[in-house]
């Protein structure tokens, strides 16, 4: 496969087709997966994110993640501001040195896939792999 270059949303070309079924894509879904731990023995962890919606802000790559996260003891749901970059036609949801209030301070990457995600993340010194499925929430449960 040929090196895909990382573009912004400026350069990518992509349209406002293309950022409509984005957004589509991700309103109302549930990622559940599982995340690891870099130098643990221990096997992965499960983890769950919602995202009720998502929205283009202004020109640049920012959009706005309308999202549930549990973190061990804590449950909140928040927008947060990410920036999302294109590999050829794959969004890439970026997060560099985030303050999300309550949880703390993380970096990730991560490839969204059709109904699959993968990356890497970080909080402080600790950090590592996470993966999983995307599905739509049944608004009945």
């Amino acid at each position: 496969m040929p090196f895909q270059e990382v573009y912004s949303s400026k350069e990518s070309g992509s349209s406002a087709e293309s950022y409509e079924k984005f957004s589509d894509a991700m309103k109302g879904v549930r990622f559940s997966g599982f995340f690891t731990v870099d130098g643990s023995d221990q096997p992965p962890s499960e983890e769950t994110y919602e995202i009720h919606s998502v929205q283009k802000f202004g020109e640049d790559d920012l959009w706005i993640f309308t999202a549930r996260i549990k973190y061990g003891k804590k449950d909140v749901t928040l927008p947060m501001p990410l920036p999302v970059k294109w590999v050829g036609e794959v969004p890439v949801i970026t997060m560099q040195d985030l303050n999300i209030p309550g949880l703390g301070t993380f970096s990730a990457h991560v490839v969204i896939d059709g109904q699959k995600y993968a990356g890497t993340w970080s909080h402080g010194k600790v950090g590592g792999h996470l993966y999983g499925k995307i599905s739509k929430i049944d608004p009945n449960k």
